[in-house]
C-alpha cells in the first residue's frame, strides 16, 4: 500500500494540471463524430493493434505516436501535460508511473478499470495502483530470468546455475578454459537491475507506510549483493560495460558474451540484435539467493496510463483496457510486441505458443516462464527514480572508474534520493 500522502500531492498536482490545460482529443457524442484519441508508445507492432482497434470501435478512433522509451517518453509526458498538447494514452514503464502520478501526468482511472482488475494477478495491478487508487492497466510485465548461450554452456561442461553462487562457478569454469569469454556484463547504469535484485535478496529500495516513505538503499543486504558483483568483476569474471553497444552486440553475435541475466522479454531483443545466433540460446529463472527460494522480482514492464488532461478518458481507459485486457488486444501484445503479457488469459494462451525464433530447440519456453512468473514478487518504486538512476550511475562509474567500493555506490544514491524527496515535501526516514 502507497502512502496516502503521495496520492493526497498527485491528486492536487492533477486537478490543477486538469483546470488549465487542453487537449488533443477531438469528437464525441456532441459533434456526432467519432472521438479521436491520441496515443503515445513504443512498443513494436503498436501501430497494428491501434488498426486493429478502430477497425472493431468505429466511434472511437485512436491515432499513435512513437514516442520513444525509457527517460525521454517520461520528460515528454510531463512537459506536454504541462503545455496542455499531451496524448490522451500513453504507455509508462513500471518505474517512472510513481513520479508520474506525483507529477499529475496519468488520470486516476479507477472507476473506468476496476471491471478488468481479476484478469490480472494481484502482484501485477498492485504495479499501477497507489492507496487504492489506480492510475494504468498493466500491459506487459518482466519476471526475472537468465538467457545463456546453451551450445558454449555445454561445450564447457557447465549447466544453467540454481544459484548465485552456482553463477560464479560456471564463470570461473568457463573462464579457465578460455580466457576471451564473458559470462555477463552488469551495466553501472543498471540501476533498474541492481534494485529488484536486491529486491529478490529481501530488501526493497523503497517502502511505505502510512505517510511516511522508507529509504533503504543502502541496506546491509543491497550491499552484500553489490559486494558480490564487484567480487565477481575484480577476479575478472564478469565486466561492467554499458549493454546494446555496438561492441556489445558485436560480443553477443560472435559469441563471446555468454548471458545476459534480465528479464522474460531480453529474448526478443537479443534477435533483433544478433539474429543469426537463433537456436544457440535458452532461457532459464534467474539465480536466486537461496537454492530453496526461487524469488524474483519484475525488471522492466510497462503499463497504459490515460492522462489527466484527457477529455475523453472514459473512452481512452475504454482503449486501455481493449489494448491490455481483452481476449484479442492481449494476445497483440504476445504475438505482436512479441512481449510477455500482463493480462492472464494471454499468458496462458503462451503456453500453448511455439517458443521465441531465438530459441525454438526449447519446447518449454513458456512453460519455464509460467513458472518465474508464479514466483515473481512486485517492486516497490519510489517517487524520484530519476534521481536514482542518475545518482547511482555516477557513483558507479567513478566507482569501476578508481576501484573503490560499489556498495559506496548505494550511500551516495540514497543520500540523492532522500534530499530529494524531503524537498518535494515527502515524509522520508532511512534504513528498515
Amino acid at each position: 500500500m502507497r502512502t496516502s500522502r503521495f496520492t493526497a500531492i498527485a491528486l492536487a498536482v492533477g486537478l490543477s494540471t486538469i483546470a488549465v490545460s487542453g487537449c488533443a482529443s477531438t469528437g464525441g457524442a456532441d459533434s456526432g463524430e467519432p472521438v479521436t484519441l491520441e496515443f503515445w508508445s513504443w512498443a513494436p507492432g503498436s501501430q497494428e493493434e491501434v488498426d486493429a482497434f478502430n477497425a472493431a470501435h468505429p466511434d472511437i478512433q485512436v491515432k499513435y505516436t512513437d514516442a520513444g522509451g525509457g527517460e525521454t517518453s517520461s520528460a515528454k509526458l510531463v512537459t506536454s501535460v504541462r503545455a496542455g498538447n499531451a496524448p490522451d494514452v500513453a504507455a509508462v514503464e513500471y518505474t517512472a508511473l510513481p513520479r508520474l502520478v506525483v507529477a499529475g501526468v496519468p488520470l486516476d482511472i479507477t472507476e473506468y478499470v476496476s471491471d478488468v482488475e481479476d484478469k490480472f494477478a494481484e502482484g501485477t495491478w498492485a504495479q499501477t495502483t497507489f492507496d487504492g487508487h489506480t492510475y494504468g492497466v498493466p500491459q506487459d510485465i518482466g519476471p526475472m530470468a537468465l538467457v545463456y548461450r546453451e551450445d558454449v554452456f555445454a561445450e564447457y561442461g557447465v549447466e544453467a546455475p540454481l544459484t548465485w553462487d552456482d553463477f560464479r562457478t560456471a564463470a570461473e569454469t568457463i573462464k579457465a578454459q578460455n580466457p576471451d569469454l564473458t559470462l555477463a556484463s552488469l551495466s553501472t547504469d543498471g540501476w533498474g537491475w541492481y534494485a529488484p535484485v536486491a529486491a529478490q535478496a529481501g530488501e526493497d529500495w523503497w517502502s511505505v507506510s502510512g505517510d511516511t516513505w522508507t529509504v533503504n538503499i543502502d541496506g546491509e543486504k543491497s550491499r552484500e549483493v553489490m559486494d558480490f558483483f564487484q567480487g565477481m568483476y575484480d577476479d575478472g569474471l564478469i565486466a561492467a560495460d554499458p549493454i546494446l553497444t555496438p561492441e556489445y552486440n558485436k560480443e553477443l553475435n560472435d559469441g563471446t558474451m555468454l548471458s545476459w541475466p534480465s528479464a522474460v522479454w531480453a529474448p526478443g531483443v537479443i534477435e533483433g540484435v544478433a539474429p543469426d545466433t537463433a537456436g544457440k540460446w535458452a532461457l532459464a529463472p534467474l539465480p536466486r539467493w537461496e537454492a530453496d527460494d526461487p524469488t524474483v522480482s519484475f525488471q522492466g514492464g510497462s503499463s497504459v496510463i490515460v492522462t489527466s488532461t484527457s477529455e475523453h478518458p472514459e473512452e481512452a481507459a475504454e482503449f486501455a483496457k481493449w489494448l491490455n485486457a481483452s481476449e484479442e488486444g492481449s494476445e497483440m501484445v504476445l504475438n505482436v510486441q512479441n512481449a510477455y503479457p500482463a493480462a492472464l488469459s494471454a499468458q496462458e494462451i503462451a503456453t500453448e505458443q511455439e517458443p521465441p525464433t531465438l530459441m525454438p530447440q526449447q519446447t518449454d519456453y513458456y512453460e519455464v516462464v509460467a513458472e518465474i512468473s508464479k514466483n515473481t514478487k512486485p517492486v516497490t518504486w519510489g517517487p524520484n527514480t530519476d534521481v536514482a538512476a542518475a545518482a547511482f550511475t555516477d557513483a558507479m562509474n567513478a566507482a569501476v572508474a578508481n576501484g573503490t567500493s560499489w556498495a559506496d555506490a548505494l550511500t551516495a544514491t540514497q543520500k540523492a534520493v532522500v534530499e530529494d524527496m524531503k524537498k518535494q515535501g515527502f515524509n522520508v526516514k532511512e534504513g528498515n
